[in-house]
This record gives structure tokens, C-alpha cells and sequence, in this order.
């Protein structure tokens, strides 16, 4: 099991009450939510082998240098000296730039860092990468089955019976959540999962900043690839005078032409990340009990370890 961590404790934050606080006022309901998130999946999946992956780098240079407009909306500019904190690792940045974050989320970030360091679970990131391509090496011949779990759509395109990787799709809620598998996205997107990646080129994100090719939707980027495959094979159609694409798309494709150099590199997820040999092993015991029961007194998180830390014990061995 593969968790895009961020999207985990970004939705805890905003969907449980900040009325959980520790002792000293701090919030600590993105903290308590993630570890409630982990028990129920936990239980109901049984994972062997877990990783919390993190974003080291939630905007990688080498992607905004091929599309700038990646993930912009996001960001805000640190004031100089005012002790600026990069929501990937809860530490200071001498980053120009650092995503926008609400400040009771924030402080959180580090909480929730030490929290999983007592209970022993991996948090696997990679400096100039974000979590998903974390999850895309990961999850490419792991040699087990796969559940990624994330909010995110782009994760899509790891999808694959064949090697056994779905997605847990929590964009309505973890208790609520979706199993992507191959059929899922052909019935939802009218294309194979393997053709998402260039699906989501075309079409667009307005939520990572990608402005995909103008006049193609969702029901055109699907028929395109139906009938071209992908994206390599739709831009030498472009100057074919023999292939089947009409006049419109046509102009459409040819006027794109520079974002779609591009783009495809943007939109993938990287798959071989050197990340050393990692061990993903879930533990069934609390690696530091002490400081597990440190974290819980100062921060009141109560329930949330109680709960988490039976689920791990009633796990069968691996």
C-alpha cells in the first residue's frame, strides 16, 4: 500500500474539526485524521508492506522549467526573514517559492513526520521529485500486488491488471472510496489506463496548471487516442495528409505543437527513482513505544494511536 501522504493529511485537515487540538492549542486534526486514515485502510486491506510517500519536492524545478505555469497557482512568495516552511518537510526553505499552506496545517507537517517515525513506518521521498513518482517507482515491479491511495487523478495512469496495481481513489472520502482498476477508467474516461498519462496532457488540469490544448475536452482527447493511440502517434498524423484527422483537431494539434513537446514529460510519472532498497515492511508493534507515548501525551492525539496501533497488532503475520 502506497500512500500520496500530502493528499491523505491536506484532506484530514480540511475534512475533520479543528476543534482537535493538543493541550497547548495546537491543531492536530490533520495529524489524528491521517493515523485514523491508515487504521481503516489497514484493516480493511491488510497490507503487508506500507510506505507514506512524501513530497521532498512538491513542484520539481525540471518540470516548471519545461511547462512555468506548473502548479503556479499554488505558490506564494516567502517575505524575506520571515522564517519561511516548505509544507513538504514542516522545515525551513530558503526556496524563493513554497506552496500555499494554511498555517494550523503547517505546523502539523512535523507532528505528523515523528509520529510516523515511532510507529516505525516508512516515509519514502526523493529530493527533485514529488510523491507521485515516488509511487510510480514503487509501485513498478514491486513484485506484489498494489493499492495506491490518493486524491489524485494523475495517479491513473499506473494502473494495471496485468501487474497487479489499482488505484484507492479517495476524492470523495477515504470511507467512500473508489477501486480504479483497468475497467474503471476505459468506463469513466473512454480510454486505457495506459493512455491517461497523454489523456491528461490533452485535455488539461486546471488544478496543476496545465493548460492542455485549447478547444480539446475530455470527449475529444478520448476520441483521438481511440483512434491514434497516443500522443506520439496523434502529432505525426498532424503532417500526414493521409491520416484520418479532421481539419479541426488537425489545427488544433498543429497549434499545441510546442506545449506537447513538452508536456508528456510533465504529466508522466517517473518510474525509476533511484530510492535505494527501502524497507516497507508494516510493522506490527510501535518501533519507539516510548516516543510514540511522548508524541500522544504532548499532542492529545489519544483515540488515534489507541486505534491504530491495535489495528497494526490484529494484523496477521506477514
Amino acid at each position: 500500500m502506497l500512500l500520496d501522504t500530502a493528499s491523505l493529511y491536506f484532506r484530514a485537515f480540511f475534512g475533520m474539526p479543528d476543534s482537535l487540538r493538543a493541550p497547548d492549542g495546537t491543531p492536530v486534526n490533520a495529524v489524528r485524521g491521517l493515523l485514523d486514515y491508515i487504521s481503516r485502510l489497514v484493516e480493511e486491506y491488510q497490507p503487508t508492506h506500507l510506505a507514506c510517500c512524501w513530497d521532498n519536492d512538491w513542484r520539481p524545478q525540471w518540470r516548471v522549467d519545461l511547462i512555468p505555469t506548473y502548479k503556479e497557482h499554488r505558490v506564494v512568495e516567502i517575505v524575506p526573514g520571515a522564517a519561511p516552511v516548505d509544507a513538504g518537510s514542516g522545515e525551513r526553505s530558503d526556496r524563493r517559492y513554497v506552496e500555499e499552506v494554511p498555517d494550523p496545517l503547517l505546523v502539523q507537517v512535523p507532528v505528523i513526520r515523528d509520529v510516523l517515525a515511532a510507529y516505525g513506518i516508512a516515509v519514502i521521498g526523493a529530493d527533485g521529485y514529488e510523491a507521485d513518482d515516488v509511487i510510480g517507482t514503487l509501485a513498478t515491479g514491486a513484485g506484489m500486488p498494489v493499492d495506491v491511495v490518493t486524491g489524485d487523478r494523475d495517479l491513473f495512469q499506473l494502473v494495471d491488471d496485468a501487474a497487479e496495481v489499482r488505484v484507492l481513489y479517495v476524492a470523495r472520502g477515504v470511507s467512500r472510496h473508489e477501486r480504479v482498476d483497468e475497467a474503471w477508467v476505459r468506463a469513466k474516461y473512454a480510454v486505457e489506463a495506459r493512455q491517461y498519462a497523454d489523456f491528461a496532457t490533452l485535455r488539461g488540469d486546471a488544478s496543476d496548471g496545465l493548460p492542455g490544448v485549447k478547444g480539446v475536452g475530455e470527449k475529444t482527447a478520448a476520441t483521438l487516442l481511440g483512434r491514434f493511440g497516443d500522443i506520439a502517434n496523434l502529432v505525426a498524423a498532424v503532417d500526414d495528409p493521409a491520416s484520418d484527422l479532421a481539419p479541426g483537431p488537425r489545427g488544433k494539434i498543429r497549434d499545441a505543437a510546442a506545449y506537447l513537446l513538452v508536456a508528456p514529460e510533465v504529466v508522466a510519472v517517473a518510474r525509476d527513482i533511484d530510492l535505494g532498497s527501502p524497507d516497507l515492511l508494516l510493522p506490527r508493534t510501535p518501533a519507539d513505544p516510548d516516543a510514540l507515548a511522548g508524541l500522544d501525551e504532548r499532542w492529545g492525539l489519544g483515540g488515534s494511536t489507541t486505534r491504530l496501533t491495535a489495528t497494526l497488532a490484529a494484523r496477521p503475520s506477514a
